[in-house]
Parts: C-alpha cells; sequence; structure tokens
C-alpha cells in the first residue's frame, strides 16, 4: 500500500514539475503578446483538454514530458533565398523538404494580422531568452526550494553518539567485518558492555559532543589503553571502562593499505537527519549542480553498461543512470521501507523530486534543438548577428532561421527516445533498488 502511495506521489510530482516547466515558457510568452494555442502535459492522445482565449489546454497519455505551442516559431524564408531554398529541396531531398514542410506548416498557423504581429519569431532576441529560459529557471526554482525545505527542515544524513550497533569481535586479516570466528576476541565495546541504543556522552573522562569528536579521541589514544567511557542508557548515565584494541588499517577504511594499525573500540555510528542552517543551501545547490553536471556528461559513455545490465544480466550501476520508471519504483520502495522513518522518507522523496527538477534545468540548458537550449542559442547568435550587422552599418539579416535546424533537431529526438525506451526497459527488467 505504502509502495502504492509512493509511486502515485512521485507520478503527481513529475507531472506538476512538467507544468510547472511549461509555466516559464507560458507566462512571458503571453507577457510578450506572442499568441500560445496550446498547453499541453504529455505526449500523445489527448485524455481532457479545455479551450479559453486562444489557448487550449489539456493532458496527453504519455506524461513524459509537455510543450507550450507558440505561433511563428520558425520565420518565413526570405524572398532573396527563396530560388535557393527551391533549388536546395531538389539536391538535398527529403531533409531540405522537412524543413520546408515544418515551416509551411508554421505558417499555417498565422492566418491574420493581428497573428502576425503576435509570432515568436518576432520577440526581440532578450524577450525571446527570457521566454525559452523561463522553463528551465522554473524547474532550478522549484529544486532550490525543495532543497532547501529538505536542508532546512528535515536535514542531511549525519553519524551521531547514539550506537547503532556493537561489533562483536575485534577485526583480523581473516575477518575484516569483525564477526567472530575461531580463536576470535570480543571487541572493547562488547567486553564494555556497550549496548546499541547507548548515547556516548564521554571518552576517557572528556566530554564528546560529536561522532568526529569520538572518533578523534579513539585515533589519538594508543592500543592497549584502558579508557572510561560515559554513556546515557535510557536516559541514565552509565560509566563503562574498556581496554583499546589495535586492528589492521584494512579493517577500518577498507582500503588497500595494510601496513600498521588503529585504534579499535568496535561500534557503529547511527545515521540521523542532522538539519542545516540556511546559509549553507547556496554552497549545497552549488555541490549537487556540480555533481549533476559530472553525472549528465557521464551518460553516454554509462548507457553502455545499461544496455549490457538489460540484455546480458550483468549487474546494473547504482551510480549511473535511471529513467522515470526507475526513479518511480525507487520512490515506492523508499515509501514502503519499513527500516526507514518517516521523517527520512519525506526528506528522500524531496530529494529525488528536487535532483528530478535539478536535471531538467540542466539538461535543457544543452545548445541543442528540440531543448530549449537549442533555441536560446539560436537566440543568441540571432543577437549576436545583428551587433555584427549593426558594427558594420549593413541591412539587419533578420531573425535566425531555426528551421534549418530541424535536421539535427529530430536525429538528437530520435536518439533521446532511444535512451528513454533503454532506460525504461533496464528500469523493468533489471532495475536499482532501494540500498543497491
Amino acid at each position: 500500500m505504502l509502495s502504492t502511495v509512493g509511486i502515485i506521489a512521485f507520478i503527481l510530482a513529475i507531472l506538476f514539475s512538467i507544468a510547472w516547466h511549461e509555466l516559464g515558457h507560458f507566462i512571458p510568452a503571453k507577457k510578450f503578446g506572442v499568441k500560445v494555442t496550446q498547453f499541453m502535459i504529455g505526449f500523445g492522445t489527448t485524455l481532457w483538454s479545455r479551450r479559453k482565449g486562444d489557448t487550449e489546454y489539456g493532458v496527453k497519455a504519455i506524461p513524459l514530458g509537455g510543450y507550450v505551442r507558440m505561433i511563428g516559431m520558425f520565420p518565413p524564408a526570405r524572398e532573396d533565398s527563396a530560388g535557393s531554398e527551391e533549388e536546395g529541396s531538389q539536391k538535398k531531398g527529403r531533409l531540405a523538404i522537412m524543413v520546408e514542410d515544418a515551416r509551411n506548416q508554421a505558417a499555417e498557423e498565422v492566418v491574420t494580422e493581428d497573428d502576425e504581429r503576435r509570432t515568436f519569431y518576432r520577440l526581440s532576441v532578450p524577450k525571446k531568452l527570457v521566454v525559452m529560459m523561463g522553463g528551465p529557471v522554473m524547474n532550478l526554482i522549484l529544486a532550490t526550494v525543495l532543497f532547501a525545505i529538505m536542508f532546512v527542515g528535515f536535514g542531511l544524513p549525519a553519524q551521531s553518539l547514539r550506537v547503532e550497533q556493537v561489533t562483536p569481535c575485534v577485526p583480523t586479516a581473516q575477518h575484516l567485518d569483525g564477526k567472530c570466528g575461531a580463536g576470535s576476541t570480543p571487541s572493547p565495546a562488547a567486553q564494555a558492555g556497550l549496548r546499541a541504543g547507548d548515547v556516548i556522552t564521554s571518552f576517557d573522562g572528556r566530554p564528546v559532543s560529536s561522532w568526529s569528536d569520538l572518533t578523534q579521541a579513539i585515533r589519538s589514544t594508543p592500543p592497549g589503553t584502558t579508557i572510561s567511557l560515559g554513556v546515557d542508557r535510557d536516559g541514565k548515565p552509565v560509566e563503562l571502562t574498556a581496554a583499546l584494541a589495535g586492528v589492521p588499517r584494512q579493517a577500518v577504511n577498507g582500503g588497500p593499505d595494510t601496513s600498521g594499525e588503529v585504534t579499535f573500540l568496535g561500534m557503529s555510528p547511527e545515521l540521523v537527519l542532522e538539519p542545516q542552517p540556511i546559509s549553507a543551501v547556496p554552497e549545497r545547490m552549488w555541490e549537487l549542480t556540480t555533481v549533476s553536471v559530472r553525472a549528465m556528461l557521464s551518460i553516454p559513455q554509462k548507457m553502455v553498461g545499461v544496455a549490457q545490465a538489460a540484455f546480458g544480466g550483468e549487474e546494473r550501476d547504482p551510480a549511473g543512470p535511471v529513467g522515470v520508471v526507475g526513479v518511480t519504483r525507487i520512490s515506492g520502495d523508499v515509501a514502503a521501507s519499513d527500516d526507514l522513518p518517516t521523517s527520512w522518507k519525506i526528506a528522500q522523496f524531496l530529494g529525488l523530486v528536487a535532483s528530478l527538477n535539478l536535471f531538467l534545468f540542466l539538461f535543457n540548458l544543452i545548445p541543442l534543438l528540440p531543448l530549449d537550449g537549442g533555441h536560446v542559442a539560436g537566440a543568441v547568435w540571432e543577437g549576436a548577428r545583428r551587433q555584427l550587422a549593426r558594427l558594420r552599418h549593413r541591412p539587419d539579416p533578420g531573425p535566425v532561421d531555426v528551421a534549418k535546424a530541424l535536421p539535427l533537431a529530430y536525429a538528437i529526438a530520435f536518439l533521446l527516445i532511444g535512451m528513454s525506451v533503454l532506460l525504461m526497459y533496464a528500469d523493468v527488467v533489471n532495475p536499482i533498488r532501494l540500498g543497491g
């Protein structure tokens, strides 16, 4: 039941994020006088729609995106290039015809003089940038708000002084995990009588206020030293005595360096959500953005691993790309988990939705059609070209004909669809689940 609730909640969050993105295009377009004929959530068959004024608002069957349809996205062909366009159609074949058909279809939407004044291509460059950047910026705003609620209202996972687990025996080269075997020695924490749920309050008579304080105190004490350990057990102070042990370095850090040994007590801390100050949000957002950019740049390379996991049965990379189906499944797993308290579930849900919106912001900035970044690049090029013509005292070259980039846009679209289908298939046959 909880899994279903998590799945439904995330689907609604996706739909809201899409609508929020499209509002970023819709509002400035209407404000600047552009005629918007459709505001749609999803693709495919229309499930519901309603017309108000110039605009038809609706929901379609496939909730994997949305669009705002503005008239005049492509400028008409320049008269001085009409002849060359016709010759190009004969020489280039289908691609040139495809471009011309798209331009003609856009021209058919302009039926009156009032429509002509309300076309997108007639906007100034700054206004075009505002309209096309509006969608991604809305996703960034939503991501920032959700991450701020998550960081400040709930917090980030942090190691506390509450004991979650006591290691039963001292790790050895044969038993690095601390499990007891033949000839094993009980860990100092186990010998001292430390229990799960105890809260460490002092180490060898010195108060400790954080897990880092405790680990620093342990590491600075030589192995074999007998220390006192103050704990709070069910609200009552308890004094324990432990003789610290020395263990191979690899048993603690899991790394390849096995030289030397480190001081060992034998306990693991309980993870808690530690609220962050509001001043920490910008720094955290920058860290998440840089991590997301690196992850996005690695997607083409990691899609090979996704294909191998989908068709070859290899293990799925938990840090690899995941599709909408996979993220929705993870949301359901989070909601259904018995090991997570409610606050953790809410925080992780907020993190998933915020991460989705941060990805939408970054992905749509890629300067390729059909993404918003492609239209932004076209507007920037248009502004640069006009400025250059002005400096050279030449006529205004007019708007950039982005229709000429449609063949590339279709190729990019087919590539994105292919990647989405592959991720969807991998998420079904070999999903990434909560906890790996």
